[in-house]
């Protein structure tokens, strides 16, 4: 299954685990890449001496590459950059900033850089500020994501289209089928956040593992755009959020309401009314929580038996 992202990375397959912010540390990222993908420590919501630890804790779990995502409006970022490159981290995937500010850094030391985007337009900006790859990211995603709503189907193709560099699918992707059909759409591999958070390894909270194989359609929704869209399983707090908007709350207004914390009270605490609990569509189709490479080998069989379906008559026109 080899192609330019596992090419990129030196991986077997070219499934990445997204980098969440209070759900993937170094045990889900160094089981993602023992099974032959490629895990990603979620730096955003780590101290830098805490980064330091899971840096050292992965390298010591696994010898495959591994990489850290990290937020660019992370007020510390400079000491989470100067961890990186002390230990060798082989790939950054960097995010929610501008990529001209550290790619060329970061490569000047033997990083690869990948650059998460939601749409055409900054897609090219990160190819122009050097990216080696890019993430695109649809609507249908967890956590943070675009104001246009583009959807997967709609934003891989036109991507795709647009850039040189290897792309790599986000959103609404958690099972083989899926995979299968943003490759064909453009993509060179998939991002998965989502059903990863509902693994064994990962260091969400069991309330909020509970509450995303729970999930049903229609129970999450894009919110918040006016600071930074999110998107929410539907509680508590998100009924207070929509209620603020019922009643024509202000940005500062909604900044009070959102306050500190929400997210680590939700996904890492396990407050399932008070907390803010992101996660993507694709929680519909979790249904149980399942060690990490026991998810990587049944999205790849899937996604093998999907393969074989193209060959029968269902497609023969």
């Amino acid at each position: 299954m080899g192609n330019r992202i596992t090419s990129l990375f030196k991986i077997k397959y070219p499934i990445i685990q997204a980098g969440m912010i209070w759900c993937s540390g170094w045990e889900l990222a160094s089981s993602v890449s023992n099974a032959g993908g490629l895990g990603i420590i979620g730096a955003g919501s780590m101290y830098p001496e805490v980064l330091d630890e899971q840096i050292l804790k992965c390298k010591a779990e696994t010898s495959k590459p591994f990489a850290v995502n990290l937020p660019m409006l992370y007020p510390e970022i400079d000491k989470h950059i100067d961890t990186l490159i002390k230990h060798k981290v082989p790939i950054v995937f960097t995010s929610a900033g501008n990529p001209k500010t550290w790619t060329k850094h970061f490569q000047d030391h033997g990083i690869v850089v990948v650059h998460v985007v939601s749409s055409v337009k900054f897609a090219l900006k990160a190819e122009a500020a050097g990216a080696d790859a890019i993430v695109a990211e649809g609507f249908e995603a967890g956590g943070h994501n675009g104001r246009d709503e583009t959807t997967t189907l709609c934003l891989i193709p036109m991507v795709a289209q647009a850039i040189k560099i290897p792309l790599i699918a986000a959103g609404g992707i958690g099972t083989g089928r899926t995979m299968l059909a943003t490759m064909t759409l453009g993509a060179d591999a998939v991002h998965i956040g989502s059903r990863f958070v509902a693994s064994e390894e990962s260091s969400a909270h069991i309330n909020f593992k509970n509450s995303v194989i729970e999930a049903k359609e229609g129970d999450t929704q894009l919110t918040l755009k006016e600071i930074t869209p999110v998107r929410l399983m539907k509680n508590t707090f998100y009924k207070q959020v929509s209620d603020a908007y019922a009643n024509g709350a202000s940005i500062e207004d909604l900044k009070t309401l959102l306050g500190k914390g929400r997210a680590k009270k939700g996904m890492f605490e396990g407050d399932l009314e008070e907390g803010e609990l992101e996660i993507g569509q694709i929680s519909g189709l979790i249904h149980e929580i399942k060690p990490a490479k026991t998810i990587v080998d049944e999205i790849l069989d899937e996604y093998r038996e999907a393969i074989a379906e193209n060959t029968t008559e269902k497609y023969n026109f």
